[in-house]
């Protein structure tokens, strides 16, 4: 994980799929388990996708709530 990672969960956006457009930080449980049982984007997307189900399923989320507000 880099640094910036936690940031851009607030402000990236899934790029296609059913969920394109919503910020990653904001993307359901079952879909990034989803991901995880099918396989991760290569590179930063699936990187990010790993760390939001990681935050997700270990009810971390609320960690990112100060990072919106900025």
């Amino acid at each position: 994980m880099e640094a910036e990672d936690l940031q851009r969960l607030v402000t990236t956006t899934m790029p296609y799929g059913k969920y394109q457009g919503r910020l990653i930080a904001d993307l359901p449980g079952a879909y990034l388990a989803w991901f995880a049982r099918k396989g991760f984007p290569p590179g930063q997307l699936g990187r990010l996708l790993a760390l939001m189900l990681e935050l997700d399923h270990n009810g971390l989320s609320s960690l990112l709530d100060p990072l919106r507000r900025r």
